[in-house]
Formats: C-alpha cells, sequence, structure tokens
C-alpha cells in the first residue's frame, strides 16, 4: 500500500513538472497538481467551428446565434460569452439583430473528451429595433430556451496526446479552473 502512495506521489509530481514546463504562463508553487492549459485563444477558435445555430421557437421566429466572443471570469471561475443573435421570421415584419450575455461554468465529459458548458445564466436579450412588448416577451422564454439550446454546448475537445500521459499513469481530468491565461484541467488519480 505505502509503495503505490510513493509511486502515484511521485508519478504526480513528475507529471506536474512536465506539465508546468510545457505550460508557457504556468507558474512554479511547489505542490502544483499536474494538468494541461488550453489558451482563450484555442477555445475561441473550438467555439468558432460551432456556430452559427439556429434554433426555431414554435413556428414564429428563428434565433440564428452568431459565434460568440469568450471571456474568462476567473474570480467566478466562469466564461462568459457575449452573442449576437439575429431574429426573423412570420412573427416579425422584418430581421432584427440584437444581443445577449450569458456566463457559465465547465464540465468535462469523459465520453468524448470535452469540456461542455453548464449551470448557465443569461443576462436579458435586447433588441433595439423591436418593440418593448416583443422584447419582453423574448426575455420570458430566453432562459428556457438558453437552457434548453445551448447547455451542453461542446467549448473544446482534448486530443488523444493531450490525455496520452495522463492515462499511461492512471489519471483523468479533474477540476477545470479558469484563469487569466485561459483554462487549467487538473489531473487526478483515477479510482480504484
Amino acid at each position: 500500500m505505502q509503495r503505490r502512495l510513493f509511486f502515484s506521489a511521485a508519478v504526480c509530481a513528475s507529471f506536474g513538472n512536465l506539465a508546468r514546463a510545457n505550460a508557457p504562463d504556468a507558474d512554479d508553487a511547489p505542490g502544483k497538481p499536474p494538468g494541461v492549459t488550453v489558451p482563450t485563444a484555442v477555445l475561441q477558435s473550438s467555439v468558432a467551428q460551432r456556430f452559427p445555430m439556429r434554433y426555431p421557437v414554435q413556428g414564429l421566429l428563428n434565433l440564428d446565434l452568431q459565434t460568440p466572443t469568450l471571456s474568462l471570469l476567473p474570480a467566478q471561475n466562469r466564461l462568459r460569452a457575449a452573442m449576437v443573435v439575429n431574429a426573423a421570421g412570420p412573427a416579425l415584419n422584418r430581421g432584427h439583430r440584437g444581443t445577449f450575455d450569458l456566463d457559465f461554468a465547465l464540465r468535462y465529459e469523459a465520453s468524448d473528451r470535452t469540456l461542455r458548458a453548464h449551470q448557465l445564466r443569461i443576462d436579458r436579450l435586447r433588441f433595439p429595433s423591436l418593440q418593448p412588448g416583443v422584447v419582453e416577451l423574448l426575455n420570458t422564454y430566453a432562459p428556457a430556451l438558453a437552457e434548453q439550446s445551448l447547455r451542453e454546448v461542446v467549448l473544446h475537445r482534448l486530443q488523444p496526446q493531450d490525455l496520452r500521459m495522463a492515462d499511461a499513469m492512471g489519471m483523468q481530468p479533474g477540476t477545470i479552473t479558469v484563469t487569466d491565461a485561459g483554462l487549467v484541467i487538473g489531473f487526478v488519480l483515477k479510482p480504484l
């Protein structure tokens, strides 16, 4: 038992040193858990591949979500997405352009090695060219629509090479920490 604990500690320490050596902005604090860093530019590029998205609202209109602009919220360990949305359809005389912001936490999905948005909080939709009553109606349904359509959106997929060494050492992704430089995905020992 002591040999396994000693071996695990040695592996964690050496993997942590390797991960810090490969991460340009990682600090060298002793005892820092091993992990991998995903820079903001990589996240933004990954998200851009999944947009635009179209969501119909009960045959009344379509909402076309454009590529969001991501920003990091390290103090809350969350991300913010500034979204542009185009609304058009039978209920509207013409197309309207609006915006909204949402922030969210992240979770790791082991089945496909993805980082996914969850715990969404949406800010109000803003459509300057729509009547206030219509905007209010859209805002009534916006949280449910965002939860239904954007929850579990894949923000990034870890590549097999990102996890190869961790797998060989009996480790798996654990915590996801939002920093000023991007995300740090910490590795933990796999359960026995």
